[in-house]
């Protein structure tokens, strides 16, 4: 069998949603299906204001400029994700600083994080890793002792909660991912969360994502023209992107499910094997949390062993992968003045972590052979083979 990574799951309805955005000739951005996701998701997760950009990289970008960023200000997140996170405070002058990971859950350290605080602190961006939370409790209150503004990346926990409350939904805004490589897809896109009781925020953030104009009032029919009021970008998504989401966002949770039976199957069938010197953990998600079961992922004892059971796989078909570089020991990371040992568990678990396939169209026999032959491979690094 060759069996990929991934593969963007399809639910039937994009193609009627297409033609019918095709027929309503409302091609460019906040048409019908604009209005139509922003809705569903606000009603879905009960957040207040949720704005529609091209990617979650996007959405970073409105936010930190939201708060105002300005050069000599710090931002703390994890090493342990995608460079978007950091370019967008670093587009705004100001500079990524970067904390440790929890060994459990692989998402930033709220003790490490406090450690990071200084006077030029402004934000902390946490970022729920595989669709898992942060400890959102805990960075909250240190939020609120040090007067820190709270920016979540949720690119890859759309549809998760932690305890009561949706991802996304929890910090002063909230950023989500729509790209081909998630859950939910629209090829490109994400989402501008803000939960603010600034009114502020959400005056701006229009402004900012339509160019610098006042463009969202002019199509509320607030006023009779729009003109250029203030500096901004092209943010919003094609309608066509939008009716592609909201095929997606119909069926989110029997999305969900059909990650769920395969994530349990996974963790089921390898759990025995945790009891083995070279496999330390494997996806952990807290009581108190519920995934959406973006990723699963085995952590080995060193790199030599995830090396090769990764090799092993992917000549039998299965495409496994490893995950980030982080950040702080990358070219750039180099140039803020980081070195790969300054967060020695952040640096372990990006050189001994493994993800296996997870995606909806997964059939019975495609993860049975995924489990028998991981299972075979884990067995023969147990007895040295």
């Amino acid at each position: 069998m060759q069996i990929p990574f991934n593969k963007p799951y399809l639910t039937g309805k994009e193609q009627k949603y297409l033609e019918d955005a095709l027929q309503r000739r409302e091609l460019s951005g906040d048409g019908y299906y604009t209005e139509r996701v922003t809705s569903l998701l606000e009603r879905k997760f009960s957040l207040d204001k949720v704005m529609m950009t091209t990617s979650c990289t996007h959405a970073l970008e409105i936010a930190v400029e939201l708060i105002e960023l300005k050069e000599g200000d710090e931002v703390i997140m994890p090493s342990f994700t995608f460079p978007s996170t950091a370019n967008a405070v670093i587009k705004q002058g100001a500079k990524p600083v970067f904390a440790e990971i929890k060994k459990d859950t692989l998402n930033i350290d709220p003790a490490d994080l406090e450690k990071k605080i200084s006077k030029k602190t402004r934000a902390v961006i946490p970022v729920h890793y595989a669709g898992i939370a942060c400890e959102m409790d805990e960075i909250a209150y240190l939020a609120e002792k040090y007067r820190l503004y709270i920016i979540e990346d949720a690119a890859q926990g759309v549809n998760a909660r932690y305890k009561d409350k949706y991802l996304g939904g929890i910090g002063d805004l909230g950023c989500y991912s729509f790209h081909a490589s998630k859950n939910y897809v629209s090829g490109e896109g994400g989402a501008l969360v803000i939960n603010n009781n600034n009114s502020y925020f959400k005056k701006r953030a229009e402004v900012i994502r339509e160019k610098g104009t006042d463009r969202s009032r002019f199509l509320r029919e607030e006023v009779d023209r729009y003109t250029w009021i203030d500096q901004g970008s092209s943010y919003s998504p094609a309608e066509l992107l939008m009716a592609v989401l909201y095929a997606q966002l119909e069926e989110m949770d029997q999305i969900k499910n059909m990650r769920r039976k395969i994530y349990e199957k996974y963790y089921n069938y390898l759990k025995p094997f945790l009891k083995t010197p070279f496999l330390d953990s494997m996806s952990y998600i807290p009581e108190n949390r519920d995934s959406n079961f973006h990723i699963f992922y085995l952590k080995f004892s060193n790199k030599e062993v995830r090396d090769l059971v990764i090799t092993s796989l992917q000549n039998r078909g299965i495409s496994a992968a490893f995950h980030y570089i982080p950040l702080h020991s990358s070219p750039m990371g180099q140039k803020l003045g980081y070195q790969t040992y300054d967060l020695a568990l952040t640096t372990e678990v990006a050189a001994t972590i493994m993800r296996l396939p997870l995606y909806p169209e997964l059939t019975d026999q495609e993860l049975r052979y995924i489990l028998e032959n991981t299972a075979d491979v884990l067995g023969s690094c147990k007895y040295g083979r």
